[in-house]
């Protein structure tokens, strides 16, 4: 489906006047949960989303943990949320200013220190200590270099993922033995 065939502006309009009228509305929980996988397979796991359960995110634990590296391991998923998320952002964000992207391309690293991961090196940290995004746009004919500004500053501004990322949020586990 091409930008021109949508109207995103038309079809955000009704969504955008209720949430406006009602706040509580524009609220949302979104839910990801175990699928079902073998427990006896230490390298690997299977999630789903619940907006679409039928599809089923398989990952496994990165290569350097002993593993065969043969799934996307949380932090190719954390980096590929990014990157999804940046992607789809400058797609609604052209398409909402009218502009036809003739090319689109997103990349995300991110580093990491695996003897934080496995536990040898108390001072090492446990986590992704830096990531890196790259997104390249090019647009179709002579584009206004201020509006295409304006699209990259948008994009940037309304990426869910990469804000969350940016400004961080309360994060609450619970781990029960039942």
């Amino acid at each position: 489906m091409s930008s021109e065939t949508i109207n995103l502006r038309e079809l955000q309009a009704p969504l955008k006047a209720r949430y406006r009228e009602q706040p509580e509305s524009a609220l949302a929980t979104m839910r990801v949960r175990s699928a079902l996988s073998d427990l006896g397979d230490p390298f690997h796991c299977a999630t789903s989303p619940d907006i679409a359960p039928q599809v089923v995110w398989r990952s496994g634990a990165h290569a350097g943990t002993g593993s065969p590296g043969d799934a996307p391991c949380s932090g190719d998923l954390l980096l590929g949320a990014l990157a999804a998320c940046q992607e789809i952002t400058v797609r609604m964000v052209a398409a909402a200013m009218g502009i036809e992207l003739a090319s689109l391309e997103v990349e995300v690293e991110g580093d990491f220190d695996l003897r934080g991961t496995l536990g040898i090196e108390r001072e090492a940290p446990i986590g992704l200590t830096n990531i890196r995004s790259r997104t390249r746009v090019a647009l179709h004919g002579d584009a206004d270099p201020e509006r295409a500004q304006r699209l990259l500053a948008n994009a940037e501004r309304y990426c869910v993922v990469l804000n969350t990322l940016r400004n961080g949020v309360p994060v609450e586990t619970t781990f029960a033995l039942e």
